[in-house]
């Protein structure tokens, strides 16, 4: 290689290191005395969630994951304040990687870092082990924020353009999923605080065994079922898993009441994520196309999904 040519790769070098400098600089929070005496670095981007940007970094010896909450935190209608207040409870009970500042402007989470790997369904106990994070999730005290399905959804609509080419198939949905919130309430013996989000990207197991939960963002006070249904939706559990996880959540096998809150809930959830991810397209934070097909291929799914649900319990053979 020439000297012309070594040069001008060290200025390319160079360069890219100042830009490299300048956007970590960028992730540091400015007032990151506040959480630390010893001024933090970037160590890498963490990859897995779908809404934030999350970074590994160094604080002192302490390695730390920042969390730099989503620019349409308004359009997914999160409640900061709420989840401010599930992970002091959660922290307490040592169900979250550890807390270590939650921004008062809700701009950005500081929390431990917790080496582990994602949790999986196909490992053995791996479903009594979730079932067992869920009841103790279940167990804390309450916080002042609850999830209300009809507001939910009237706040996701807001932020959904009517010109989207999948609008009118989601709008379909409405009259049926009316119907499944219905039975639903009619069907709820109570509320508790749910994380309602516990992805497989929001599990992390460690090597003695614990399960915790990461990413609270949408907790707030709820029928548990609705947080079973996320689990049996998200994971696609055959009707075997679905038993053990009701058995093992319940601590009794599931019963036919059971199975039938299990199954409402579930279209329920559905219909809330296929919107979610409306939002994501409209927004521009999800732009690739086979994002729009997913959307149209969900909603179509999820009306015969709901068909099948009522039309079952019209024959009464739940």
């Amino acid at each position: 290689m020439d000297l012309r040519r070594q040069i001008s790769n060290l200025r390319s070098w160079h360069s890219d290191s100042l830009n490299m400098i300048a956007a970590a600089n960028d992730i540091i929070p400015p007032d990151w005395p506040r959480w630390s005496t010893a001024k933090p670095s970037v160590i890498k981007p963490l990859t897995g969630g779908l809404t934030n940007q999350s970074f590994l970094i160094i604080a002192g010896n302490a390695q730390l994951v920042l969390r730099k909450n989503s620019a349409i935190s308004e359009a997914l209608d999160l409640n900061r304040r709420a989840e401010a207040a599930a992970l002091r409870r959660a922290d307490k009970a040592g169900l979250c990687a550890p807390v270590i500042y939650c921004d008062p402007g809700h701009q950005y989470l500081v929390t431990r870092y917790i080496q582990g790997e994602p949790w999986c369904v196909g490992r053995a106990d791996a479903l009594k082990q979730l079932a067992q994070l869920v009841r103790s999730i279940h167990a804390l005290p309450a916080i002042d924020a609850q999830l209300e399905i009809d507001d939910k959804v009237a706040s996701y609509w807001r932020s959904i353009d009517d010109g989207a080419d999948f609008y009118t198939a989601l709008r379909a949905l409405d009259p049926k999923l009316q119907r499944h919130i219905a039975i639903a309430k009619s069907l709820n013996d109570g509320i508790c605080l749910c994380h309602n989000d516990l992805l497989m990207a929001n599990l992390i197991a460690v090597d003695n065994g614990t399960l915790y939960a990461i990413d609270w963002e949408y907790a707030a006070m709820g029928d548990p079922f609705y947080e079973l249904a996320v689990i049996v939706e998200e994971y696609r559990l055959d009707k075997r898993q679905q038993q053990r996880l009701l058995a093992e959540y319940l601590n009794r096998p599931a019963m036919q009441i059971d199975r039938q809150r299990l199954d409402h809930w579930g279209v329920i959830y559905g219909y809330l994520s296929v919107l979610w991810y409306a939002i994501q397209w409209c927004s521009g934070a999800m732009s690739q196309p086979h994002i729009n097909t997913k959307i149209r291929d969900r909603a179509s799914n999820l009306s015969a999904q709901s068909s099948a649900i009522l039309q079952l319990k019209r024959t009464k053979l739940f």
